[in-house]
């Protein structure tokens, strides 16, 4: 039958037909977004909603500014799915986000400063679809550009998949969205695992145990909540959450948690009022994840959360992230010491196991065996006793397990002052109390020693004035001997001449003079003799031994010590401890099978030592030092690995309110600051800038020019940018190396903003060692390139 409409029905269809297809346009022109279009973190417009309204892509707030990405709106509190630059993080309120007219997605910050999210350009438009994946398309809208189902970041929403080879990355914290401490990997060999994010080999806390399904296997997260693996998009391998959920008005999604534990959430839309409740959970122990609690760090579980300690002898770093783990509360320069040998101890963490990063497993087959053996040892800081065997452990502790399970115990080796600072548990009190009877005989003994001492040498100054105040015209002294704790002493040319057995054994050369290995008769300590070339030793006596004695009082774990020198007529020599590892260019160049390349953790361990010691001479000392010679040559290694400065007997002295000075042209070519060459008043900063190009000569293990590479290649820091711009940053190290790819940029980021021109840009060396230990964040680095000409 027919069906026929009269004028008035055919008008109002025609009206409906209209209103219906206006209200898709409007919809339409509220989904899409368009070029020039741009977002702000505050104002009327902050985010571009999906045509739901349950996602937003946009600026939301995070820890001390903003980021930018994907969150829902539909639920009973903003929730976070996707974050674009967390590297990048915070952004300032100032920023704007704009869809540029060329078809990319950037953040404008206020310092001028432009960070591009999406690089592509010849994007038409962009939405923010229902699924919560945001999409870029080309003109035709038919074909994706980019889209952020592809790049994960902490979490999977349904249809979205986890490939082959990439990872989610856990935050700091529920609101800084910024890299944290945790990533799960879907390995090229089929196994889904969970890594601490500086992962180390055998680190993995969780995996799936399909490490033998080889390829192309995917982690998927379908309607449902159905989480499981699947290879080639179609074999399914393993299902991780088998029970049946409710579809209809949900939102699932899968987060890899802050806490390192991977969890199905579910968002019930029909009540909005609720919170998202936990389907499916990796563990339920919330002290699983290695590293939770930083190095030298531990976590136990009380009232069903997790808490974290630090070992006994050790104080948190951070208390606000607890990831970056303990240091201890007391430092110790030397466990040579005497008086520090009777203030150390060992205390026992009970029931507490290690990763197995054993240096040495002693002959000890009792719990008191193995800690006299640590005790023994310089370079045992604690011993893993499990049954009759001890295992020797250097600092730091990494993944400290404290549970009931275990009847393995760590010793840890603690100082009496750490003891009096109540870090030691109570289950210990009554070997406490027994090191604090020994501590106080000890400081009796001393003080009764010490008396005796102070009446002999009172008598000897009444007795022997005269010989004490004739002690400088001793030029000749035979029997020249180090006095610790006096200060660098004042040496005659002869009996430096005779320490070295007349500067018979060359140790090294320099810019500034020859380095010649000598012995102190009596005590037969070695020691290294710097003879100074002539043209430096032009200034006054007087100035020399004043800097000399200004040097003298510095004291720090990574510098040399300089024990005196020689000031006679035209004549100027420099006494150091001797290093028995040599200098870094001999550690980083002159490979050897007896002295193979450095590991990565040793090299990381080498700059942040490095940056420490500089940071001393610029603000730790009364009067701030420039070394003016920062390179590989003049750091110094010593048995244990640490590296320490040298040559800063030849700095530069800055008086209290005074931040520049005038100075002949210092240092060597290649590490020189352009301001030398302009003849600018230089300051701490070209310290810093030496110190970056030392910093890629840590990473790459090769020279800062190189003439036998390519030409691409041959200048370190021309190469480093390079890599840098080209994201292929694996060229600077072997292949082979187990690098952390994420610290590996960090570090090369640290170093560009180092070496740029503007000494103004350059960080302070404070700044550079809280960005070497991950205190504070890196911004991205201008190219520092068009300005370095190498002289």
């Amino acid at each position: 039958m027919a069906i026929s409409l009269s004028s008035s029905h055919m008008a109002s269809f025609i009206a409906f037909v209209t209103i219906i297809s206006l209200a898709f346009t409007i919809a339409k022109a509220q989904t899409n977004v368009t070029r020039d279009s741009s977002l702000q973190p505050t104002g009327a417009t902050t985010s571009w909603l999906s045509p739901s309204g349950i996602y937003a892509f946009g600026f939301y707030p995070q820890t001390q500014g903003y980021a930018v990405g994907v969150y829902i709106v539909g639920a009973s509190e903003r929730t976070i799915v996707w974050t674009a630059s967390r590297d990048t993080l915070p952004l300032s309120d100032n920023a704007t986000l704009r869809f540029t007219n060329d078809g990319r997605l950037t953040v404008d910050q206020t310092q001028g400063q432009q960070i591009s999210l999406f690089g592509i350009g010849g994007a038409s438009f962009a939405t923010m679809q229902d699924t919560g994946n945001f999409v870029l398309y080309d003109s035709t809208g038919t074909t994706v550009l980019w889209q952020s189902f592809d790049y994960p970041t902490d979490t999977l929403l349904v249809g979205q998949r986890l490939l082959t080879n990439k990872r989610l990355f856990s935050s700091v914290s529920e609101t800084d969205q910024s890299l944290g401490v945790f990533q799960l990997v879907m390995q090229i060999d089929g196994n889904l695992v969970l890594y601490p994010n500086m992962a180390f080999r055998g680190s993995a806390y969780w995996n799936t145990g399909t490490y033998t399904n080889g390829p192309n296997v995917t982690l998927n997260l379908d309607p449902g909540g159905f989480l499981h693996l699947s290879q080639n998009s179609t074999f399914m391998i393993k299902i991780l959450t088998e029970r049946e959920l409710p579809t209809n008005d949900a939102i699932y999604r899968m987060k890899l948690d802050v806490d390192g534990i991977l969890r199905l959430y579910y968002h019930d839309l029909t009540d909005t009022s609720k919170r998202g409740s936990v389907k499916w959970e990796s563990s339920t122990n919330k002290c699983a994840a290695k590293g939770l609690c930083g190095v030298n760090g531990y976590c136990v579980v009380m009232d069903d959360a997790a808490i974290c300690r630090c070992i006994p002898g050790f104080e948190v770093v951070d208390e606000k992230r607890w990831s970056l783990g303990c240091q201890r509360n007391y430092t110790v320069e030397s466990c040579k010491n005497p008086v520090v040998e009777t203030s150390v101890q060992m205390t026992n963490l009970n029931n507490a196991q290690l990763d197995d990063a054993t240096y040495v497993i002693p002959k000890a087959q009792t719990q008191q065996q193995c800690s006299s053996a640590c005790l023994n040892d310089c370079n045992c800081e604690a011993a893993l006793f499990a049954g009759q065997e001890c295992k020797l452990q250097r600092l730091p502790l990494r993944y400290i397990e404290v549970t009931e399970s275990v009847s393995t115990v760590v010793l840890i080796k603690v100082y009496s002052s750490s003891i009096n600072n109540g870090s030691i548990p109570t289950n210990q009190s009554s070997q406490v109390r027994k090191a604090q009877q020994k501590e106080i005989i000890v400081i009796i003994g001393v003080s009764l020693i010490s008396v005796a001492v102070i009446v002999f040498l009172v008598s000897g100054v009444i007795v022997y004035k005269g010989r004490v105040w004739a002690y400088k015209k001793i030029s000749g002294n035979q029997n020249a001997q180090l006095m610790e704790g006096v200060g660098p002493q004042a040496f005659s040319y002869a009996a430096l001449e005779k320490i070295t057995d007349g500067f018979k054994e060359e140790l090294g050369k320099g810019a500034f003079g020859i380095v010649y290995k000598g012995v102190i008769e009596g005590s037969m300590r070695p020691v290294a003799v710097k003879k100074l070339k002539e043209e430096l030793a032009q200034e006054g006596e007087e100035e020399f031994q004043t800097e000399m004695r200004v040097i003298g009082r510095t004291h720090h774990r990574n510098l040399t010590k300089l024990l005196g020198y020689c000031c006679e007529g035209p004549q100027r020599l420099l006494v150091f401890e001797y290093m028995t590892r040599g200098s870094l260019a001999d550690v980083l160049f002159n490979h050897k099978e007896s002295n193979p390349k450095p590991c990565w953790m040793e090299r990381i361990k080498m700059a942040v030592d490095i940056a420490h010691g500089i940071l001393y001479l610029h603000e730790g000392c009364e009067n701030p030092i420039i070394h003016c010679d920062i390179k590989p040559q003049n750091i110094l290694m010593d048995e244990h690995g640490r590296a320490k400065i040298s040559d800063f007997g030849l700095a530069k002295l800055l008086e209290h309110d005074q931040t520049k000075t005038t100075t002949l042209l210092r240092g060597t070519r290649g590490y020189i600051a352009p301001e030398w060459h302009k003849k600018h008043p230089i300051t701490v900063k070209v310290d810093v800038y030496s110190f970056g190009i030392v910093l890629f000569n840590i990473l790459c293990c090769r020279r800062n020019v190189d003439n036998s590479l390519p030409d691409s290649e041959a200048i370190i820091e021309e190469w480093v940018f390079d890599c840098y711009e080209a994201d292929e940053l694996l060229k600077l190290v072997d292949y082979d190396e187990d690098v952390d790819t994420r610290k590996l940029e960090q570090m090369v980021k640290i170093g560009l903003w180092c070496i740029q021109e503007e000494s103004s840009l350059r960080p302070s060396m404070k700044r550079v060692v809280l960005m070497l230990e991950g205190s504070v964040k890196i911004p991205v680095p201008p190219n520092p390139i068009s300005f370095i000409s190498v002289v």
